[in-house]
């Protein structure tokens, strides 16, 4: 299930939106792992970010990714990078539902900021200009993302199991957030072992590692979200 949210960051129309996890969940400095959708023509509006590197990452449906006032094509497969400083929005152009991966995570400043004993001053997003960072993760399966972002998304990988086959993943000092996008597989955690079916969420701690046997043919996307400092 899914909150319905009508006039999305000013526009028109209704979203659905889901956060499968806020900081209150995370050991990183992420603010949220979410999911929303829009019917055929809806906007989700174009806004600034001040505070937060985020990415969109397309899971099903094609639309425009608006960056800086200017619109991109996507599509299923498609990430697209926001840094601080700059405004982005989605508009589902398809002819069935657009629906995205959110990951938002906390800038250094904004950390800074949180962190501080005393009343902060103004959070500053690093003053730089940069070009649209779109990619088509069924083209290009790995993207780092160090070099966007400052914050502690590090990595983004999009993955195929044939059924049988098997991801081991986790690390050591980040925590790995994943989204299975199409298909099911059995999920082994420490201390716990599921059977999950597209489209679901799951989260792996720093310092363990998750199994994915795949049931039948399966699609996954993975985000590797640093704990400790850069």
């Amino acid at each position: 299930m899914h909150a319905v949210i009508h006039g999305v960051h000013g526009s028109p129309g209704r979203t659905g939106w889901k956060a499968f996890y806020t900081r209150r969940q995370l050991q990183s400095p992420t603010e949220a792992v979410e999911w929303a959708t829009l019917p055929p023509g809806a906007v989700s509006g174009e806004h600034r970010h001040t505070r937060t590197e985020e990415i969109y990452l397309v899971l099903d449906g094609e639309g425009e990714f608006f960056f800086n006032g200017r619109p991109h094509a996507v599509r299923r497969g498609s990430l697209a990078l926001t840094p601080p400083g700059n405004t982005h929005g989605l508009r589902n152009t398809g002819d069935h539902d657009l629906s995205w991966w959110v990951v938002e995570t906390l800038a250094p400043a904004t950390q800074a900021a949180l962190a501080a004993p005393a009343p902060p001053g103004p959070v500053t997003p690093r003053s730089r200009p940069v070009p649209v960072h779109l990619t088509d993760l069924t083209v290009t399966p790995h993207v780092d993302t160090t070099t966007v972002f400052d914050g502690p998304l590090v990595a983004v990988d999009r993955h195929v199991l044939l059924a049988g086959e098997e991801l081991v993943t986790g690390a050591d000092s980040s925590e790995i957030a994943g989204f299975v996008n199409a298909g099911s597989a059995v999920l082994d955690l420490p201390g716990a072992t599921s059977s999950v079916t597209a489209p679901v969420a799951f989260l792996v701690p720093a310092g363990t590692r998750g199994r994915l046997t795949a049931a039948e043919d399966c699609e996954l996307f993975t985000v590797e979200l640093r704990v400790g400092p850069a």
